[in-house]
């Protein structure tokens, strides 16, 4: 696998609850010709009649989908536009916080590695749930259903892997949404303007 050459992509993610999904709406808004967004695979394919299993193989089989349409749905945006910053509604390493077996199986199995997945992108924008704040989390998605418990369960697997990316951004849950949004887009505007 070489290196991208050019990446110019930003992911936004974090545990279930931390409000990227309303703050990426704002950002196509604010930056409106600047960034091609890609929407969450996950989302996608839950949406669309597959159901969430508990069952460990249909979770791999599912996680397996989701990884690829993610990839793919990148590729597309780069091909589209060219020239603006693609910006994703989560990223390929998603998938490792809901992968049932180890992380050396999720890398063999999607044919990658955790360097390579980092190579993808140039910078991470983490929003931490609201859950540990100790505040209720809501959704707009109904296919986000986790608990507080469970999102904050997830926050820390997925911070654990995106935290190693050299250009990881935290935004803490503490913050106040509109504090995340503009830390968001002056990160944001910082790689645009790095490039």
């Amino acid at each position: 696998m070489n290196k991208l050459n050019v990446k110019r992509r930003i992911v936004l993610t974090g545990g279930p609850g931390g409000g990227k999904t309303t703050a990426l709406d704002l950002f196509r808004r604010e930056l409106l010709g600047k960034i091609a967004s890609v929407p969450e695979a996950a989302t996608m394919i839950f949406s669309g009649g597959i159901d969430r299993s508990l069952d460990d193989d249909v979770t791999c089989t599912q996680q397996i989908a989701i990884f690829n349409l993610q990839r793919n749905l990148e590729d597309v945006q780069r091909k589209m536009n060219p020239d603006c910053l693609i910006l994703c509604d989560r990223g390929c390493l998603d998938g490792l916080a809901y992968w049932p077996r180890s992380d050396e199986d999720f890398f063999k199995t999607m044919n990658t590695t955790l360097e390579y997945e980092l190579s993808r992108y140039d910078a991470v924008i983490f929003f931490e749930t609201a859950a540990k704040s100790g505040q209720e989390i809501k959704s707009n998605n109904p296919i986000r259903n986790e608990s507080e418990q469970t999102a904050i369960i997830i926050d820390q697997k997925l911070q654990r892997i995106w935290s190693q990316h050299p250009n990881f951004n935290l935004v803490s849950s503490s913050e106040s949404f509109i504090r995340k949004v503009m830390f968001g887009i002056m990160t944001i505007e910082n790689v645009i303007s790095s490039i």
